[in-house]
């Protein structure tokens, strides 16, 4: 009966202008709306609050324990309902591990066209999550939705950290190296999905490092020598590697030809298959990056490609990396690889390669 949803209704991309973390309102513009934001500075028990771009909000509630909320929701990056409920759910609960916690319980957002989507594929989407949230050990305890235009899910997503073991992502040093533990390319297959070039090869690597959950980040909280961590989505890696580096106020060096990419996506990126908002991102922080010569437009965008439930970027002292990269390697991200370093120049990514 799993497949009576897709059978009886139109492609859930069909029916949204965007997908997963491309939807994703452009750095630029979201640094404009937030500006007026008031500081929550004035919480003594506000940990981590909205000034410094992080993955999520993060609460003292006592002397060992920190309470981390976040919220993340996009309409569909594929038309399985099951797999788009799972993508979304491994999503959400990522801005979770990536602040070192461990998720607790989530609430669900659901926007759905009751008119042109059935129940029963709207409960798969549903299903899907609570698959994911489930083998996280964290129940969909509740939930809100809307009849909607679009076809809209995610989580609110609440975790527990230690107060002393918070990651964050502006505590990079000089010298740190950065591991990102997962490989780029999810917006990239994304577009070729809609496109219908996707072949099942792809299909089954986009939905493997989509639905792999970042609980590395909860074993990290705290480790020797890891000194920030944030996982990459929306933005793209040099949107995100951006934000750490204006955290620590040290440049942060991007090698290019270091990167794991997932399976045809190179092969798609030089055909010119890339998202929307890979070329927004890139107007919008375009400037902060330096280059030692001009990017071939391919390479370009697959360093702004949005990606959907990304890895980890973590910001590791040299005599620490390896000890983190076998953990890493040992826990199944198989594409952990050293990508870059933190530099003593001003706030910014540069881009190094061959």
């Amino acid at each position: 009966m799993q497949d009576a949803p897709v059978q009886d209704a139109p492609r859930l991309t069909s029916l949204a202008h965007g997908g997963g973390c491309g939807c994703k309102i452009a750095p630029s513009v979201l640094r404009e709306i937030l500006a007026g934001m008031p500081s929550g500075g004035v919480f003594k028990d506000l940990l981590v609050g909205a000034e410094t771009s992080d993955d999520a909000a993060v609460w003292r509630l006592n002397d060992t324990q920190a309470l981390v909320a976040t919220t993340d929701f996009f309409m569909p990056v594929v038309d399985d309902p099951m797999d788009f409920g799972r993508i979304a759910a491994a999503n959400a609960l990522s801005d979770v591990y990536a602040m070192g916690g461990s998720p607790i319980f989530a609430l669900a957002i659901v926007g759905m066209p009751v008119g042109r989507l059935p129940p029963a594929t709207i409960g798969a989407i549903l299903a899907g999550g609570a698959e994911i949230c489930a083998r996280a050990g964290a129940p969909v305890a509740g939930g809100h939705s809307i009849d909607s235009v679009e076809p809209i899910y995610g989580l609110v997503a609440l975790g527990l950290v230690h107060p002393d073991r918070v990651m964050t992502n502006r505590g990079a040093r000089t010298g740190d190296v950065l591991i990102l533990t997962k490989a780029l390319g999810v917006g990239v297959l994304s577009a070729a999905f809609k496109q219908d070039r996707l072949t099942a090869e792809g299909y089954a690597a986009l939905l493997a490092s989509t639905t792999q959950l970042n609980t590395l980040g909860t074993e990290l909280a705290g480790a020797e020598g890891v000194h920030a961590m944030t996982d990459v989505t929306g933005f793209g890696l040099l949107g995100h590697a951006l934000e750490m580096s204006h955290g620590a106020g040290f440049e942060v060096t991007i090698d290019a030809d270091a990167l794991a990419l997932l399976p045809g996506v190179e092969a798609l990126a030089r055909a010119g298959v890339r998202t929307g908002a890979s070329t927004r991102n890139w107007a919008s922080y375009g400037h902060e990056v330096r280059c030692a010569h001009e990017l071939a437009h391919w390479r370009r965008d697959l360093l702004t490609d949005p990606q959907t439930s990304g890895g980890l970027l973590i910001a590791v002292s040299p005599d620490q990396a390896e000890a983190v990269m076998r953990l890493a390697l040992s826990r199944g991200f198989s594409a952990s690889r050293i990508v870059g370093r933190v530099t003593a120049g001003p706030a910014g990514v540069a881009v190094s390669s061959d």
